[in-house]
């Protein structure tokens, strides 16, 4: 009894912290292994708490791939010249990510938001009703833009909560800031490839 007592008070404190942290405005980045400020006025704001930047990158990939690495958190837009274009991004819940390889087969601003009956029936069973459909617009769940993923229910989307960014959060989508999907969106056009790593 004592050591489940101790254990539940350690899980407690913990908790306790990351509470704490995430009201402060500071969440934990698994990649970097550190805490992230999210910055003056950035919890309500379009920008990702992980800033974009520019890499070196020396993979098999050709120039306009598109990497996900769900374990890292990170997604990265290959450019000539050895270089890739390096985003946060939130992934998909453990038992809902997902590997494989697709093309991009459509691209929307401001996309509406039609949750699939499996996962409508999943947030029911929470208490959490999920509309038919939602019209797009600042308070949808896709954000600003969204680039659909091959045949799949998957998009890379942006977001109306971006301090999810660098956390495993989703139902299988890859969710980008605002600033960071309208970035990506300009820089990618329909029949990319889309290479999803666990």
């Amino acid at each position: 009894m004592r050591r489940f007592t101790g254990a539940l008070a350690a899980f407690m404190i913990v908790a306790a912290a990351s509470s704490a942290a995430a009201q402060a405005g500071r969440f934990f980045d698994p990649a970097t292994k550190s805490w992230v400020e999210y910055g003056p006025g950035l919890h309500s704001s379009d920008k990702s708490p992980i800033k974009r930047e520019t890499v070196r990158y020396d993979g098999p990939h050709k120039p306009g791939t598109i990497i996900v690495d769900t374990t890292e958190r990170r997604l990265y837009h290959v450019q000539e010249g050895g270089k890739a274009m390096k985003y946060g991004v939130g992934v998909g819940l453990e038992g809902m990510q997902w590997a494989g390889t697709h093309r991009i087969t459509r691209k929307a601003e401001w996309p509406g938001w039609t949750p699939p009956p499996q996962m409508r029936a999943r947030e029911r069973a929470k208490g959490r009703i999920l509309p038919v459909h939602m019209e797009g617009g600042p308070n949808n769940p896709l954000g600003a833009r969204a680039l659909y993923i091959g045949s799949t229910l998957y998009r890379i989307h942006g977001t109306n909560q971006p301090w999810t960014i660098g956390t495993a959060v989703s139902s299988g989508c890859i969710r980008m800031a605002n600033e960071d999907v309208k970035h990506l969106y300009d820089n990618v056009g329909v029949g990319a490839t889309v290479v999803v790593k666990r």
